[in-house]
Parts: structure tokens; C-alpha cells; sequence
């Protein structure tokens, strides 16, 4: 284990962020070939669904995406627990729990960001959850919710749940407000507070702390590492810019491996489009992920307009990614 997590760690100082909608498996297979070191994310999935749904299409993935996380949403440690084993056995590197998402729906389900008032609870579930696990168990989390005072509450809450046994956080370092904002606006409107997370990493220097929040280039991320945190988290820059984000991010996160081109990598999807076409997949549900890859170039505009309006027609095929590219070249 002790090595499984040496590696995991030094996957972690960069990641791809969990996004519902956007990480799925198609995704990742693009990001992966744009960064073979950045650790990936799936979106969230609850544990209920995993015990209880289609494992496959919930959990299935390419080998070719590791190293790759799933996070579960949860607060059941039972429940947790048993979706922790199921999602091990998949072949996943870490299992993180959800403890950050603002959404109605997580609300409702009482988890996601509305966890950070129940540190007890967290620290009972990541117990169970890594007593069940192979792998690691990490944690992502806010810096508080509501009223509560980050500086009093964000402490504690890393203190008890690493106490069970989590040893790797990620801090998206903005409040939630559960009511009276919206999770987009949940993205934007609450300040960052980028400081306290340097505190926290200072008062746990034994812990791995990686920051989340605001952060949208690979400058940003080397800034806060050389400031002494462990790990970067990118969200939707990573998705929408993924090219300036991921094509560096070997040679200068990890400081191994060359850039890599993403006119070569759009080829390079081209065999895994195929297959995915075979087994019957749309073409839209591969190139939806791939729109921003040329953000900032001479054609880019092209490129996402040939894709959008011919991506999802009846029968589309690699040559619509073919011909998109024409724009570019």
C-alpha cells in the first residue's frame, strides 16, 4: 500500500477534476492522451447506485485511463463501504468521497458540500470505506458551507477525518452555500481563500493537500506548488482549454515526458472513436468532450462548428473528425 500511495501521490499534483456531466470515460480517454501522468476523475456517482444500478455503465472504463479515481457520493458508511469495495474491484487507483457538491440533489441526499457540518459522520464513513478498500480512500471537500467560519471549521474537519485514516484532501477553497446560490454560481460567487489552505498544509505537513478553485493554467498550478502544496486540481479550464492545460503538464508538473500535439492526439482517438462507434455509440458522445481542444487557434472556430452541427447526425464517422481538422492544418 505504501507504494500504491507514493505513486498515487505524485500522480496527484495535478488532476483533472470530478465533473457531473463532463468526466466521463470518453473524456478521459482524450485527457489521457494529452497527459499520461495527470490523475483523472469520474464525475460522481452515489453509492446507492453502484450497490444497486448498472455497475458496468456506471464504473466501466479504459485501462488506458490510469492512473483513474472514482468519487463516490454518499454519507451511509455501510453503504459507502460496500460501493468502496465494488469500485475497487474495478480496478480503480483511489476511491475519494464527495464532500464538496452543492447541488440540490446532493443536498437532498444529505452529502456532498452539506457534509462539512458532519465531521463525525465523514470520519465514520472514510473509516469504514478504507477498512473496506485496497486502495486509497481521499477526501474532497470545501472549506466550509453557509455561516459556518472556515477558519474555525475546515480544521477540525481535516483533523477528525484524518484521524480516520484519510491522509489526502483536496480543498476546493470556496464556501458553499447551499441555499440562495446556485452550484454554477456556487463556482464563482463565494471568494477563494486561498490562504487558508497554505495554513492548513502548514499545520499538517504530513498530510497530502491539494487545492482546488479558480485555478485555469499550468502557471497558476506550478505558483502553488512552488508555494508549498502537494497537488493542483483543475476543473473546467482543464475540460474547455484542455490543450494548454494537459499537453505541458508531463514535462512541467512531473518533469518527465515531452509535449504532446493535439493534432496528433485527435488522430491518435481516432482507432478508439471507431470501436466505440462499433459497439454502438454516437460519434457526439467522444467529440462533445474534444470541442475546446484547439481553443486559441487559427481554425478552432471551424473545428467546433463542423463538429457541432455534424457530430450528432445519423451515421457520422471519423471522417467528420477528419474533416474538422482540415480547418486546422
Amino acid at each position: 500500500m505504501s507504494e500504491l500511495n507514493s505513486d498515487m501521490s505524485q500522480s496527484a499534483r495535478l488532476s483533472v477534476a470530478p465533473m457531473m456531466d463532463w468526466t466521463d470515460r470518453h473524456c478521459r480517454v482524450f485527457h489521457r492522451m494529452l497527459s499520461q501522468q495527470t490523475l483523472l476523475y469520474t464525475e460522481m456517482v452515489t453509492a446507492p447506485a453502484v450497490i444497486h444500478g448498472d455497475r458496468d455503465r456506471l464504473l466501466g472504463f479504459d485501462a488506458v485511463e490510469h492512473p483513474v479515481a472514482v468519487q463516490l457520493g454518499g454519507s451511509d458508511p455501510k453503504q459507502l463501504a460496500e460501493a468502496t469495495a465494488i469500485s475497487a474491484d474495478y480496478g480503480y487507483d483511489e476511491v475519494n468521497l464527495n464532500c464538496g457538491c452543492p447541488s440540490d440533489r446532493v443536498q437532498s441526499g444529505a452529502f456532498g458540500a452539506i457534509l462539512m457540518k458532519s465531521p463525525d459522520l465523514v470520519a465514520e464513513c472514510v473509516a469504514e470505506m478504507i477498512a473496506a478498500s485496497p486502495v486509497e480512500v481521499t477526501v474532497k471537500c470545501r472549506i466550509g458551507v453557509d455561516d459556518q467560519e472556515p477558519h474555525d471549521v475546515l480544521p477540525e474537519f481535516i483533523a477528525k477525518v484524518s484521524a480516520a485514516g484519510v491522509k489526502r484532501f483536496t480543498i476546493h477553497a470556496r464556501k458553499a452555500w447551499l441555499q440562495g446560490l446556485s452550484p454554477k454560481e456556487n463556482r464563482d460567487i463565494p471568494p477563494l481563500d486561498y490562504d487558508l489552505v497554505h495554513q492548513i498544509k502548514r499545520d499538517n505537513p504530513d498530510l497530502h493537500i491539494s487545492i482546488n478553485g479558480g485555478i485555469a493554467t499550468l502557471d497558476a498550478a506550478e505558483e502553488q506548488l512552488a508555494q508549498g502544496l502537494d497537488g493542483v486540481m483543475i476543473g473546467r479550464a482543464a475540460y474547455h482549454n484542455p490543450a494548454d492545460v494537459l499537453c505541458q503538464a508531463d514535462r512541467r508538473i512531473y518533469g518527465q515526458g515531452t509535449d504532446t500535439d493535439p493534432v496528433q492526439i485527435v488522430r491518435d482517438m481516432l482507432p478508439y472513436i471507431e470501436t466505440h462507434l462499433s459497439n454502438g455509440g454516437r460519434l457526439h458522445q467522444v467529440t462533445r468532450h474534444m470541442l475546446g481542444a484547439f481553443m486559441g487557434r487559427p481554425g478552432a472556430r471551424g473545428w467546433r462548428r463542423h463538429l457541432s452541427e455534424n457530430a450528432t447526425r445519423d451515421g457520422a464517422g471519423i471522417e467528420t473528425v477528419e474533416a474538422a481538422l482540415e480547418y486546422l492544418l
